[in-house]
């Protein structure tokens, strides 16, 4: 139909069929021509119209979220789950969908809210619902919001450095609070957002409010809530954590809080690195009560979850804390307290065993088990001429490193007997306490390389590996000789 647009109208005369279609198709139905654009009006009509419903939406959205400051759980909804989410809380529905007031003659009366079926929000018990029907609008309406907001107040704030202009503070203060309004929605809607998220970080910097980074506390967690392994929202519980380290009252309490989180993040996410990691960076800021606390709280998870290594790794990291805080205090600790590191890593030991009886051919709790046997020779077992005193109260407690290597050589026989050569768990088992061992020969001082390798000989290493693992033969040859 462009094509027209090259002719005038005096060149055609109207007795053209085809030229009667275009001019029915063309003008405004009186003989005069109306521009093409008019013939995209509609498109342009309904496309403005679902940018108006967007940001109807979008405000919605940020009222649910104002009104309900305590919201720890978001979820996307398929519109078809609704009905029967309304239908299952159906009593709770009905109370707030009935808003009581007390007048003043003391007559007490319900008054029906304007909007009681919301197809595309629920909210109830401190949860949050969106239907995945309107994602779309909503990120768009909630990104444009933003940027929209973000350039004014980066224009605020240019203006306001510069000599000789004044603007209230108002106006600041305005944008500031509208900013975080809609970084917040586009945050739920796009965890990884990071320009949203750095400029909450710039507009709490600035205000260094102590309820502001605990509001950040909890929008990271209701993020994490259907998104937990987002990195930004970790990274940003970190900066919030490191910025009130040295001012917060109860900071004590925070990081246990942070610990549980974890715990139950975990409990939902299973081998998230992120989760634990963060898990790992909070030891640094722990005391030693606190260290300990963790310690004997973990171990009840870990057993329920042997195969999770990120827990293991966890209990490394507070194990390795115990450690350096016991060698800065070295000179000033009392001997008390040095037994009670050793007897620590002990329990340790035992309990590692105890699990790996439990729970055949779990690799997890032999990586766990090579650390702590590194930890003991590191740090408790005497070198040649070596008197420590460290060693002599490792030595004091476990009698001399024959009983140790007596103990996991005992582990070993314990584990390496084949009862069922399809069962793969049980040749799994033989095969870890095997490549333990040998990895054990490798990591004792040279001093005392002899009496394990004596007892190695004993306990006939070779047959064993070569029985559990004979693709590897020619590797354990090697480390055997």
């Amino acid at each position: 139909m462009l094509c027209w647009t090259k002719f005038v109208w005096g060149d055609l005369g109207r007795e053209t069929p085809i030229f009667e279609l275009f001019v029915e198709l063309l003008t405004d139905g009186r003989g005069s021509f109306a521009p093409l654009a008019c013939y995209r009006s509609t498109d342009m009509s309904e496309e403005s119209d679902s940018k108006v419903e967007a940001m109807d939406l979008l405000c919605q959205l940020e009222d649910i979220l104002e009104s309900d400051a305590l919201i720890d759980e978001l979820g996307f909804i398929h519109p078809s789950q609704f009905p029967l989410l309304k239908e299952e809380s159906d009593i709770s529905c009905n109370l707030s969908y009935e808003v009581i007031h007390q007048s003043e003659d003391g007559v007490v009366s319900p008054v029906e809210p304007s909007k009681q079926d919301n197809i595309y929000f629920w909210n109830r018990d401190h949860k949050l619902g969106i239907s995945t029907h309107v994602l779309l609008p909503l990120y768009r309406a909630a990104k444009h919001a933003f940027f929209i907001t973000f350039k004014q107040y980066r224009m605020c704030d240019n203006q306001s450095g510069k000599v000789g202009i004044c603007l209230p503070a108002s106006s600041c203060d305005h944008l500031e609070s509208t900013l975080l309004r809609h970084s917040k929605s586009l945050l739920l809607l796009s965890c990884d957002f990071m320009t949203a998220w750095n400029c909450r970080k710039l507009i709490v910097s600035k205000k260094q409010q102590l309820s502001m980074f605990l509001d950040e506390l909890l929008l990271s967690g209701l993020v994490l809530s259907y998104s937990p392994k987002s990195e930004q929202a970790w990274t940003h519980r970190r900066w919030v954590i490191k910025s009130i380290s040295a001012n917060c009252s109860n900071f004590k309490d925070i990081l246990g809080k942070e610990s549980e989180l974890v715990e139950k993040i975990a409990e939902r996410s299973k081998m998230n690195y992120r989760a634990w990691n963060h898990r790992c960076w909070l030891v640094s800021y722990m005391t030693t009560d606190q260290v300990l606390c963790e310690l004997r709280k973990s171990r009840s998870w870990a057993a329920l979850h042997v195969a999770d290594n990120c827990c293991f790794h966890y209990r490394r990291r507070l194990l390795l804390r115990i450690m350096e805080s016991q060698s800065c205090l070295e000179d000033t600790v009392s001997c008390g307290h040095n037994v009670n590191i050793v007897q620590t890593l002990k329990d340790e030991l035992d309990w590692n065993e105890t699990l790996i009886k439990r729970y055949v051919g779990r690799e997890a709790l032999w990586l766990h088990r090579r650390f702590l046997s590194t930890c003991w020779i590191n740090h408790f077992v005497p070198d040649s001429g070596d008197e420590s005193y460290h060693s002599k109260e490792a030595i004091g407690l476990y009698h001399d490193f024959g009983t140790f290597l007596q103990n996991e050589l005992c582990l070993l026989h314990s584990c390496s007997t084949f009862v069922d050569d399809d069962f793969v768990d049980v040749q799994a088992q033989a095969a870890h306490s095997a490549c333990y061992i040998l990895w054990l020969k490798v990591q004792v001082p040279k001093s005392l390389v002899n009496q394990l390798q004596e007892k190695i000989r004993d306990a006939d290493l070779k047959t064993l590996l070569n029985k559990s693992c004979p693709e590897r033969s020619s590797l354990f040859n090697y480390f055997m000789n």
